[in-house]
Order: structure tokens, then sequence, then C-alpha cells
């Protein structure tokens, strides 16, 4: 979604460098894949590292180990990452070994938790960059606590949201959007009588006990509202590997397998309020307006708690259902959009890195 946003506005600036498309394949699923290329509008990438799957240290060597050989062939002015996940800090650690200076898109954003490998990534990171560009003011002073010059901090705004903003238009209702996968569940997707879950955080999935306790709160919540959980495949594979699959058949929850963008943002612009794990939920939840129970402990994401509609709940059962039951009855929290959250974030990230590499190579 990030770079959805990002490649056409750099390819737009004239007097910018040419880009070229690497995608690792550190997210591999086909379906997943060809889903968000294509509703995104993202051509077919450049070059296709095909890493796959494996451990995080598996994973991060391999992406370096096949993505210097790209750079030594294209020979770039820069290497732009976004996010956080391991091909991030992957990309960013080869090129400024190289000498190759990295930018970082959604730079600053901090859980304060090192248990989880996206914070790892984050901070290495920020570290190595030295254009970071960010999504809230909170971010700014998240990297000059942690030595970052002033002079490479730019406050952008969030590419997510310009995302969101363009395809908001197109998203189908739920129950178009899902006829062919739920055709049973015709006349219950009307706006504001389901919800919506997604899960896929280590902390909630990879551990049996936590994941199950999250699945019988799951349940009572769908006697108040019928769910809808588009299930991701690393949390498809501990369901069936732990045996709680079937505890959800007769339940009034729809699991779903990946469904495309389109499909998602049109699901969250009608539900009625969203459990979920995903640090970009809590950010599209805030820009649409909807409540968001975030199942974490933590949040890198503090303006969507600050000024939006998200909170931070943790997996303890009484605390959710408790926010639940709060939602249903009053409305659940309001918030509103924070600043530069419109629609024009990847316009002033391409207009920075036009004028400091005006004329370069790729």
């Amino acid at each position: 979604m990030k770079m959805a946003a990002v490649l056409p506005a750099l390819r737009e600036c004239a007097d910018g460098p040419p880009c070229l498309l690497v995608h690792t394949g550190q997210h591999y699923d086909e379906a997943m894949k060809e889903a968000f290329f294509r509703q995104l509008g993202i051509p077919e990438p450049d070059v296709d590292l095909e890493v796959g799957s494996g451990t995080h240290a598996v994973q991060t060597a391999e992406i370096m180990r096949r993505f210097e050989p790209v750079m030594d062939r294209e020979s770039p002015c820069a290497v732009l990452v976004v996010g956080d996940v391991n091909s991030t800090v992957a990309c960013a650690l080869t090129a400024v070994k190289k000498g190759v200076p990295v930018l970082h898109v959604e730079a600053g954003l901090r859980s304060f938790d090192r248990t989880m490998p996206e914070e790892i990534n984050r901070l290495l990171t920020d570290q190595l960059a030295e254009m970071l560009f960010t999504t809230e003011r909170l971010a700014e002073e998240n990297l000059l606590r942690e030595g970052i010059a002033p002079e490479r901090i730019h406050f952008t705004g969030n590419v997510m949201i310009d995302t969101l903003r363009r395809l908001l238009p197109l998203a189908p209702a739920p129950e178009a959007g899902l006829a062919r996968l739920a055709p049973a569940w015709r006349g219950r997707l009307e706006p504001g009588r389901f919800g919506v879950v997604t899960l896929h955080r280590p902390a909630n999935v990879d551990q049996p006990l936590v994941l199950e306790r999250l699945l019988r709160t799951l349940l009572e919540v769908s006697r108040r509202l019928p769910l809808l959980f588009p299930v991701h495949p690393r949390t498809l594979a501990r369901l069936r590997a732990t045996g709680l699959e079937g505890r959800l058949a007769d339940a009034s929850i729809l699991l779903l397998p990946p469904i495309g963008y389109l499909e998602m943002l049109g699901c969250l612009r009608d539900a009625r309020l969203v459990l979920t794990d995903s640090g970009g939920i809590q950010e599209e939840t805030t820009a649409l307006g909807i409540p968001c129970i975030t199942l974490r402990e933590n949040t890198e994401r503090p303006i969507t708690v600050e000024q939006g509609t998200n909170t931070v709940i943790g997996s303890d059962p009484e605390r959710i259902l408790a926010v639940v039951e709060e939602t249903l009855a009053h409305g659940g929290k309001a918030g509103r959009i924070p600043e530069l959250w419109d629609g024009q974030a990847a316009r002033r990230i391409a207009a920075l890195v036009s004028g400091r590499f005006a004329g370069g190579g790729r």
C-alpha cells in the first residue's frame, strides 16, 4: 500500500532519477501478491528476488545475498525502502555497506517493545537512513532522541492514506465484494451490522494459549455482532496445527481466504468495529472514522490512539469485551484525521527525493 503511492509519484517527477522496482518476495503468497499488485495498480517488478519464507536470520540474509548483485548491476544513486519488515532492513543494510544512500518511508515509529522483530527493523533502518520520511510529529521526537540529525528528518504525512483516498471510491460494498466467497451471508453485511477481524502477529498466533484465548473472545463477540475474518496464511497454519479451526465452524464468524485491498477497504469502511493486531489497519480505521480495538499491548502508531479511533487493549478477554460492549452501546471512540494525512504524502516525498538526486542515475 505504501509503494503503490510512492512509486508513481517518483516516476511523475520529470527531474528526478528513474526508478527500478525490486520485489524481494518476502510476502510470497501468490493469491495475496496477485490481488494486491493488480488492485493497487503496481506494475510488475523490474526485479523479483523470490526469497520466500524462512527464519528472520535466513530471510534477511537471503534478501541481502540476492539484492547485492542487483545493486552491482544497476549502480543506483539511492535505495528507497518502506515500512518495517525484514526486506526493509536487509535492503537498507546492503545499500549502506556499498555507500549508497538509504531513504526510509514511514520512519520514526516506535512501539518501545524490542520483542517485536519489526521494532528492531525500524531502529536499525532509521540509523542507516540518510533521508527519513515521517508520518506523524511524534516520530521526529523519537528520531531526535536516538541521535538522528534534524536535517535528515522530513515530516511528509502518511502514504498509506494516499492509497486509501485514491481507491476508496472503487471499494465495493462487502455484500457485493464477497458475494462469491460468502453467498450465505447475504443480508448480514449491511453497513454497521458486522465487525472485521485480522490476526497475524507472532505474539498472538504463535502461542497456542494466547490464540485459543483470543478465539474464545471472538466467539463471544460474534454472539453480539457477526464477524468477518480474512485469515492470513500464517494464522491459518497455526489454527490448523493447533486444531482450533473447527472451534469456529458453527459461530457467526465468516472465515475468508486472503481478500484483495479493495474488498478489505470496503469491509473496513462499512464495519461497526474492527479488531486487529495490524499496524496499517490502525491507521486506515482512523482515516475512515471506524472504531478500532487493537489486540496488542502497545502500538508504534500512537497518533491513532491520541487523535484517532484506536484503543489498544491487548489479549485480555474482559477488557476486549468491555470495549466491544461500550462501542456497540455508545458508538465507540471518535477521532479526527491527523495532520498531513491528506493524500499528498507521496508527492511531498517525491519532491524531496527529486531535489536531492536530480540528474542522478537510477
